[in-house]
């Protein structure tokens, strides 16, 4: 049997080597190269950063505070290549999603369904 940390970073080769994973390092250097493009997703990704972490922290975030993500993600979904890499953003964690169901699988039949029921 295989040593299951080899088998680990074998299925990171093979997700660094995948299309979904082309595509978002490609739409992610695309937007880095367009100093438009790269402060906008800087804000949007700091605005990201900050409301998470007041979340974290228990903090209350503030309707002003959302009204203004609103308009920031608005801004940044407007703009073709920050769009682009939303999409292949979204491309990958669903791929990671997938593995993740797949990876957790044994635990999933060992414990059982959602509601407590054995399969």
């Amino acid at each position: 049997m295989a040593n299951i940390y080899d088998v680990a970073y074998d299925l990171e080769k093979a997700v660094r080597n995948s299309e979904e994973f082309t595509g978002l390092k490609e739409a992610y250097e695309a937007v880095m190269a367009d100093p438009e493009a790269k402060e906008m997703f800087d804000s949007f990704r700091n605005t990201q950063i900050e409301l998470q972490q007041k979340q974290m922290q228990g903090q209350e975030i503030s309707e002003e505070e959302v009204e203004q993500a609103r308009g920031i993600v608005e801004k940044v979904q407007q703009h073709p290549q920050i769009s682009k890499l939303m999409e292949q953003e979204q491309r990958l964690n669903q791929t990671i999603n997938d593995i993740s169901q797949i990876i957790t699988k044994p635990l999933e039949e060992l414990y059982g369904t959602v509601d407590g029921s054995q399969q």
